[in-house]
């Protein structure tokens, strides 16, 4: 038989592995990854000058459009109008120190120097808080979540800064306000028993740019996702799981 006809023959016999065969292999080659390996990334809110709206700028994401949100190491675009089902599992309020935005490399020169950095700071006309070097403190209100879609569920880290302050204080506002009667009386449950929804709402101003609405929509109905949820939470807490991404600062 001719090796031509032979490899033919060989590829119409070849098997497509088995599911069973993979789990037997589970975990070969990532033995050596830990938490810190892996990216969490940011869900950005994309805005009028964002690269990824931009169809001649490198960065340009096939779809996407000012208000929607985007999924920084998935490359996954949710309608923003329509919004998406969110998991709050850990919040940490920061205090970056960014590079003015003239010459901003898209990270923080320090991912969070604390509130007593505000004491070394003053104000511009613009009312944000400028260190003698020039670099600029922004004050950052992180969401740890898990979003919810019909193929599954994403970990994303939600940054709110500037005027998205307030509806970060607001969504705190309401995972405080939930309370529940055990048998030792009311409590708070977990900001992780509940899913909220997130929409991107258009604001006017000297300019047009979006923001934040949030919405509570219901309890955590399954207890896989409650587990996993909390999951999340611990690992957080901990100290793992970093951002990895490039992050808009322009509002």
């Amino acid at each position: 038989m001719p090796q031509e006809q032979r490899d033919i023959t060989i590829k119409k016999q070849a098997q497509v592995p088995s599911t069973s065969l993979f789990e037997a292999d589970a975990k070969l080659g990532l033995e050596n990854m830990d938490q810190d390996d892996l990216a969490l990334p940011f869900l950005k809110l994309l805005q009028n000058s964002s690269d990824e709206t931009k169809k001649k700028h490198s960065a340009y994401v096939d779809g996407a459009e000012p208000g929607m949100f985007y999924n920084t190491v998935t490359k996954k675009l949710y309608d923003g109008a329509k919004g998406i089902e969110v998991i709050p599992c850990f919040y940490k309020l920061t205090f970056p120190e960014w590079a003015p935005f003239e010459r901003r490399e898209g990270r923080p020169a320090s991912p969070d120097r604390g509130p007593e950095i505000l004491s070394q700071t003053k104000k511009d006309a613009s009312g944000k808080d400028v260190l003698q070097n020039g670099n600029i403190i922004i004050k950052t209100a992180n969401h740890f979540v898990i979003i919810q879609t019909d193929s599954g569920s994403d970990k994303a880290l939600i940054a709110m800064k500037s005027t998205q302050l307030k509806v970060s204080r607001g969504w705190n506002s309401m995972m405080k306000s939930i309370t529940e009667k055990g048998k030792n009386g009311t409590f708070n449950p977990p900001s992780f028993s509940h899913i909220y929804q997130l929409r991107s709402v258009e604001i006017s101003g000297n300019f047009t740019w979006y923001g934040y609405a949030v919405k509570l929509l219901r309890k955590v109905d399954n207890v896989d996702l409650y587990q996993h949820a909390k999951a999340f939470h611990t690992s957080i807490k901990s100290g793992q799981g970093k951002a990895a991404e490039k992050e808009d600062t322009n509002f």
